[in-house]
């Protein structure tokens, strides 16, 4: 009698595991399952809304699990994380993840994307919680360790928003391209940068191109590093 043979799901994660091992990302093995049901639970909804452009395992692994990866390092263990504008749930639910010991909070202001990341995250047979309001709101009245972005908005525009809610939360990290010293001398020119300081604190390879991302720490200037 032949063996059975290995689902689609199963296949996925081995396809994972074995492009995390290719790009020497440091992905626990247990995670691997859990990374395959998210991502056939986002490329479904994906086909309804569009939610991510990264629709195959290398892409998926080289940029989202990679950008998670960069920033998990950063994280303290038990951390309270909010994920703003988390789109179809990158990097919060991968965070949530790779080191289920933190507090991950996933936020959207478009009512269909919350909707829908909160979907995926059940497919997925995560709990974590999803908030269909703008951040800023959410901040104003939680505390957060840290707060994570990525592709939502310039320095400027998210300054704007958190630059004044900057001793509400203990830092925000931002993950960056090429481009991420001419936004941050556009936010001095602006005077965004009196009350909070903006620091490189990791870099990596950016796939596929030349350039490189990068993780930017921003925190008040009346808290300690």
């Amino acid at each position: 009698m032949s063996a059975p043979s290995p689902t689609p799901e199963a296949d996925l994660a081995a396809a994972i595991a074995q492009a995390c091992q290719h790009h020497r990302l440091d992905v626990p093995e247990e995670a691997v399952p859990q990374l395959a049901a998210y991502a056939t639970a986002l490329w479904q909804w994906n086909e309804r809304l569009n939610l991510t452009r990264h629709t195959d395992v290398e892409r998926f692994v080289a940029r989202d699990v990679a950008d998670a990866v960069a920033i998990a390092g950063h994280l303290t263990e038990s951390e309270r994380v909010l994920d703003v504008g988390t789109g179809g749930g990158v990097p919060g639910v991968l965070l949530a993840i790779l080191r289920p010991d933190l507090d991950v909070e996933l936020s959207d202001s478009v009512g269909k994307r919350a909707a829908a990341v909160e979907a995926i995250v059940k497919e997925a047979g995560l709990h974590l919680r999803v908030h269909a309001r703008p951040a800023q709101q959410i901040v104003a009245e939680t505390w957060f360790d840290s707060l994570v972005v990525r592709a939502v908005a310039p320095l400027v525009k998210l300054l704007g928003w958190f630059e004044p809610l900057s001793d509400r939360f203990g830092r925000m990290l931002v993950i960056k391209g090429p481009r991420w010293e001419a936004e941050k001398g556009e936010a001095r020119h602006r005077g965004l940068l009196k009350r909070v300081r903006i620091r490189r604190i990791a870099a990596w390879p950016l796939h596929g191109t030349d350039s490189e991302s990068v993780l930017l720490e921003v925190q008040d200037r009346n808290q300690r590093s």
